[in-house]
């Protein structure tokens, strides 16, 4: 009976936790519900609904969470996808896990420092490395070369 309490204590501060912003990113803004809700529990945002899927400037893109840069604007491609894609990534930024939250088999990626979810690598990408890191907008800030 104690086991069943402590499940549905857990399900509980679960919902609390998951329905309030409890983080911020890198700069001491607070993360939004979805930001929250993607990085932390591996959600994953609308096609064609953030900032940087057609983003063509140069520059990088660092973790919304601790500012870490993660992938260089030279990598990044139109997949066709609405999620900014990426072929390849900078060197150990980040943690990889198999995901089968959908029935298949896909390769998660998440930030080495924070934990923090970003999205799924899949191998129909570009060469010269055949990869896509397909990365949700909302988890990244993009910082302008100067």
């Amino acid at each position: 009976m104690l086991y069943l309490k402590n499940i549905i204590l857990f399900i509980l501060i679960g919902i609390s936790v998951n329905n309030t912003v409890i983080e911020e990113d890198y700069m001491g803004k607070k993360l939004s519900k979805l930001q929250h809700e993607v990085t932390r529990n591996c959600g994953t945002e609308p096609p064609f609904n953030n900032e940087y899927w057609n983003n063509k400037e140069e520059g990088i893109y660092v973790d919304i969470i601790n500012g870490t840069p993660l992938f260089c604007s030279i990598h990044k491609y139109d997949s066709g996808s609405g999620w900014p894609s990426f072929f390849e990534a900078l060197p150990n930024v980040f943690e990889t896990k198999v995901d089968i939250s959908i029935g298949s088999f896909r390769t998660e990626y998440h930030c080495k420092k924070c934990g923090g979810h970003h999205g799924h690598i899949f191998d129909d990408g570009p060469k010269p490395t055949g990869k896509r890191y397909c990365n949700n907008g909302l988890c990244l800030v993009f910082v302008p070369k100067k």
